[in-house]
């Protein structure tokens, strides 16, 4: 799987954790160069408190873009600290 925005892979993993929907992309097989790190912070009932990057890519920013569990609750260890994206960011095989 291959989360691409502005045609640059950000993230390329076989290994990815579907939840809800979503696509969840092991750490390692991120593109670090792309992500900022974000204070912004949301609540989900059963998988606990998110954090944020946004994204940048060649000068576009994409603020809030991906988003991961620095610490799930039990129900949701399995995608600890794994990336998923929204915001225009394109999920393909």
């Amino acid at each position: 799987m291959q989360a691409i925005w502005k045609n640059e892979i950000l993230a390329e993993s076989d290994n990815t954790i579907v939840v809800e929907n979503n696509h969840y992309f092991p750490p390692d097989s991120l593109n670090r160069k792309f992500f900022k790190n974000s204070s912004t912070h949301t609540t989900c009932a059963w998988k606990g408190e998110a954090s944020y990057y946004s994204l940048e890519v060649n000068g576009t920013k994409n603020k809030d873009a991906a988003w991961f569990y620095p610490s799930p609750k039990q129900a949701a260890n399995q995608i600890k600290d794994y990336v998923a994206f929204w915001k225009g960011v394109e999920i393909k095989k």
